[in-house]
């Protein structure tokens, strides 16, 4: 398995993030993981960022992990599309 730490962060860093959206963010994205035989290890966030790391096996492209990530997690809970999220990966360790 390889990992990647991923950070999704708000347009203009806008503070859109509440506790409850969080809350509801971590089961989404761990379903999306377990979609690509991947797994969430661990997920935080702030008022205009969120946090994942993720192990997922050679065979995922990560852009399609992060598309998909985008796309079925983030933007239905966004304050229904009033926040653009931009991802942005952090460079490969190891």
């Amino acid at each position: 398995m390889m990992h990647v730490h991923l950070v999704f962060v708000t347009k203009y860093r806008r503070e859109v993030f509440t506790k409850e959206i969080l809350d509801d963010l971590r089961p989404l994205f761990a379903g999306i993981c377990a979609d690509f035989e991947s797994e969430l290890v661990a997920f935080d966030g702030e008022d205009d960022h969120v946090h994942l790391l993720v192990n997922y096996p050679p065979k995922v492209a990560v852009s399609n992990l992060v598309n998909s990530s985008n796309n079925r997690g983030l933007s239905p809970i966004v304050l229904n599309g009033r926040a653009r999220l931009v991802p942005t990966p952090s460079p490969p360790t190891g």
